[in-house]
């Protein structure tokens, strides 16, 4: 079984309407009381627990857990019923997501993938982050709001991408600058792993590679940031 600890993340859950509960609480400060009134009004069951108890079920915990039963809390959507609810819209955003296999990083992208409205996160179902609590708390509860797909197999699922009519650019240091792209339209951007990037399949099948120009002495960007960095202009971009 899987604690929610963080306030934003157990907030976001229990808004999502997705399956949670009981909310075992210990000791109830001000913002914990916020949280107990909300899972009181949307009917989630509340558990009374001693501190000592809760502490070893989720040491993590600022007086108030949630227990979740599946392993991620992604409001999850298939990719092939994700291209077929597309209709004729024009624009749509779409992120990739090539091995990034850092929990924290993960719920990073994923807050990222929130603040600008991606449609949907690709990832696969194998080799990837999967800590739930660290994620949902990184994420500050974004787990709950962003679809996601994962697939067995990402090379398939851009080429499906590429019929629905995206764009699909891989996010590299010495791509062409981002902000000299025409980035409106059916576009997904492909984040490569931590320590080795866009795997060399996946590069070869992006329709060009799109690079943040940079002027420090360290090699790269944080993944993370990167993602920030690059949704920002290509959702600048889509509300023109």
């Amino acid at each position: 079984m899987t604690f929610l600890t963080g306030f934003h993340a157990i907030e976001e859950r229990i808004k999502s309407g997705q399956s949670c509960g009981p909310l075992l609480v210990a000791k109830a400060g001000p913002r914990a009381k916020e949280i107990v009134t909300l899972a009181i009004n949307n009917k989630i069951r509340l558990e009374r627990t001693g501190a000592f108890e809760l502490d070893g079920i989720a040491p993590d915990n600022r007086g108030i857990a949630l227990q979740v039963e599946d392993e991620s809390g992604k409001a999850d959507i298939s990719l092939e019923n994700f291209i077929a609810e597309l209709g004729d819209r024009k624009n749509s955003i779409v992120m990739i997501l090539d091995e990034i296999t850092d929990p924290h990083n993960y719920g990073a992208i994923l807050r990222c993938c929130d603040q600008f409205a991606v449609d949907l996160v690709v990832s696969r179902n194998r080799r990837n982050a999967k800590q739930a609590p660290i994620v949902s708390q990184t994420s500050a509860g974004a787990v709950s709001w962003v679809p996601q797909a994962e697939t067995p197999n990402l090379m398939r699922a851009m080429e499906d991408l590429k019929e629905a009519g995206f764009w699909i650019y891989g996010a590299d240091m010495d791509g062409e600058p981002v902000y000299k792209l025409d980035l409106s339209g059916r576009i997904a951007l492909v984040l490569g792993s931590e320590g080795g990037g866009i795997s060399r399949l996946l590069r070869e099948r992006c329709d060009g590679m799109v690079g943040i120009p940079s002027y420090g002495r360290i090699d790269s960007l944080n993944v993370s940031v990167a993602a920030g960095v690059l949704l920002y202009e290509v959702r600048r971009q889509c509300v023109k």
